[in-house]
């Protein structure tokens, strides 16, 4: 195959958000603010400063806050250049103009594999990358996480999933992988020799898991128009991804940063504390309210 620059990005964000009831009974889970962003931000600016020119977002049919969000609000913007607030105007115009943004509705809740086949028309012939809303990854003066799986794919012209040790309790959570030792790369680039989707703690090949973050080449929309349901009864990419592994060579890259899983409750505290750390005007409150509340034991 030809090798081809990735340029195209798939979210998949059709989920019902249940985790996060009751405010995601009317507000997409991906629009849940972390401070004052929209998680759904997060990822798509990861996608943009990762060299990703379009994006594209599988949805459903509550989610029109989401597409909303990226497009122009000329009636807020009067407002707000009528009140002279040019900061604010400018904040909002460039969440319109951070990419090309599609979207595409998965009209039935059959699972992440499902999701990602709704994208098939859009991608073509092209590799292309993956990236899951529930996980945010924070890689500070260092390439972001897409972009280091975008790297491996350039060195192995191979799809390649981003991965992380998680603990043993939580890989039943996740799609977990089987590392090829006797193939492996310098550094954090490793062939995989098989996957399972959400395996018994005490089956479970490694502690590898994919934490929300691909590059695929587009053979894998074949595997998936005849993939059986899975896991949940559920079309499941893992599976596909095995499948894949017959045909071609597939690698894991266990990727640089830190890694938020914003649909748990707590990852999501953990993600809000962390970023309005972050913050200049808010560090010192929080870090107060903190040695506060702690002490308070």
């Amino acid at each position: 195959m030809k090798s081809q620059k990735v340029r195209k990005a798939v979210i998949p964000a059709a989920g019902l958000g249940t985790r996060f009831l009751p405010a995601t009974k009317a507000l997409a889970k991906e629009m849940l603010p972390i401070v004052d962003i929209p998680t759904i931000q997060y990822i798509i600016e990861e996608a943009v400063a990762s060299g990703i020119e379009e994006v594209l977002v599988i949805t459903n049919s509550n989610k029109h806050a989401m597409e909303n969000h990226f497009d122009v609000n000329y009636e807020l913007e009067e407002r707000l250049k009528a009140s002279g607030k040019d900061k604010q105007v400018k904040l909002i115009r460039d969440i319109a103009n951070l990419a090309n943004i599609y979207y595409i509705r998965q009209k039935e809740p059959k699972g992440l594999g499902h999701a990602i086949l709704c994208a098939k028309t859009f991608i073509g012939e092209e590799p292309f990358a993956v990236l899951l809303g529930d996980d945010v990854v924070v890689n500070k003066n260092s390439k972001p996480a897409l972009k280091q799986l975008i790297d491996a794919y350039e060195q192995t012209k191979s799809s390649v999933v981003g991965v992380q040790t998680v603990a043993k309790e939580d890989v039943c959570k996740y799609g977990i992988v089987e590392l090829d030792r006797m193939h492996s790369h310098e550094g954090r680039l490793v062939k995989l020799s098989s996957m399972v989707e959400k395996p018994e703690i005490d089956k479970s090949p490694s502690q590898m898991a994919v934490l929300g973050r691909y590059v695929l080449t587009p053979e894998i929309f074949e595997l998936l128009e005849t993939q059986e349901s899975g896991a949940g009864g559920e079309v499941q990419l893992t599976d596909a991804i095995k499948r894949l592994m017959d045909r071609q060579a597939v690698y894991a890259y266990d990727f640089e940063g830190v890694r938020y899983d914003v649909g748990d409750k707590f990852g999501f505290i953990k993600a809000t504390i962390d970023f309005a750390l972050d913050r200049d005007e808010l560090h010192n409150q929080v870090l107060e309210y903190i040695k506060e509340i702690a002490g308070e034991e």
